[in-house]
């Protein structure tokens, strides 16, 4: 499989579980999550003079990486390993396979110009091509549990996770922490 993106060794900043929506659809979840990422948070998270954190500043734009949207996470039911996140994002929209050694994650910019906008985009993958990118990112035997499962049950979950972004979007700013 052709290997698109930009491999960082550090990995994507965890998500906030009390902000985080989860929604079962077998054998992955789908958490929607709300965020507000600033140079604070990341120092937060990957702490100051860590590796990481000296890969997230050398590779932010002039000033730190500020940016505030959805993301969706998608999680193996029976790992809890975050497999793909999809960040829906208002200035650099992106996506993530993340690998299961810890010692990488892909970064994939979103082409908003020949894909349009990236939450109907990200919802079509979840439900046409979720398998093949749970490949994409060396998760075949989760992409064959989801290739196996229950069609409707999955359909029925992105509905679930449309109607959470569609929410989480349209009230995030007035809840963000930023605001706060």
């Amino acid at each position: 499989m052709t290997r698109v993106g930009t491999v960082y060794k550090v990995q994507p900043q965890p998500w906030e579980e009390a902000d985080t929506r989860w929604v079962d659809a077998g054998p992955v979840r789908f958490g929607v999550e709300w965020r507000d990422v600033d140079p604070a948070a990341l120092l937060a998270t990957y702490g100051e003079g860590t590796a990481d954190m000296a890969e997230i500043v050398e590779r932010s734009p002039e000033g730190g990486f500020y940016d505030r949207g959805v993301s969706i996470h998608v999680c193996a039911t029976g790992s809890g390993h975050e497999y793909l996140r999809f960040d829906v994002f208002d200035d650099d929209p992106h996506y993530h396979y993340v690998d299961t050694s810890g010692e990488a994650n892909r970064v994939v910019a979103f082409d908003s110009t020949a894909n349009g906008e990236m939450l109907p985009w990200v919802l079509d993958r979840l439900r046409t091509r979720l398998a093949t990118m749970l490949e994409g990112a060396d998760a075949a035997d989760v992409a064959a549990e989801v290739s196996a499962a229950d069609l409707g049950q999955l359909r029925a979950a992105v509905d679930t996770v449309e109607r959470l972004a569609t929410e989480a979007r349209t009230t995030g700013a007035s809840t963000t922490k930023a605001s706060s």
